[in-house]
């Protein structure tokens, strides 16, 4: 049989890229020591809250630290662009900073729960993502629409 079906090359007719394979898992984990198990039940745990932590700081306090940020420039250059633009590279860069931070955190939680005998393939950090997305929309809506709102009537009188 020919060995260039692509489901076997990784999408190549020449062979497989070297770390292109794909991940083969034991079928059951093997089973740790008691007080091990418990150990790394707690430090999954652990590592999972720091994780919903660091992914909850995007939708919030990140971008209102970095808006400040922008004002000061702002106002000691005068320039009212280079503190829109040093809002808008420092919100990028530490977003992303911290977007790598929870995938290392995530991979850290997928083995943990491994180590305390689950069957962990994938991790959380989406539905993390997604919550926290949802929960910081939800906030500013109610903050926008509720709390600050746009005043007792929609345009002002004459």
């Amino acid at each position: 049989m020919a060995q260039n079906d692509p489901s076997t090359t990784g999408g190549l007719f020449i062979g497989r890229r070297p770390g292109t394979g794909p991940l083969r898992y034991r079928d059951q984990p093997p089973e740790p020591a008691p007080g091990r198990r418990l150990l790394d039940r707690v430090l999954a745990g652990a590592v999972l809250a720091i994780e919903t932590l660091v992914c909850s700081t995007l939708w919030g306090p990140q971008p209102a630290g970095w808006l400040w940020v922008g004002s000061q420039v702002d106002y000691h250059s005068g320039s009212v662009v280079l503190g829109i633009c040093t809002a808008f590279a420092g919100m990028i860069f530490t977003m992303m900073g911290t977007i790598a931070v929870a995938m290392r955190l995530d991979r850290l939680w997928k083995l943990m729960r491994r180590a305390a005998g689950f069957q962990q393939k994938d991790g959380v950090l989406e539905r993390i993502f997604v919550i926290s997305a949802f929960i910081g929309g939800t906030a500013f809506a109610i903050w926008l629409l509720v709390i600050q709102g746009p005043g007792p009537q929609f345009s002002p009188r004459q």
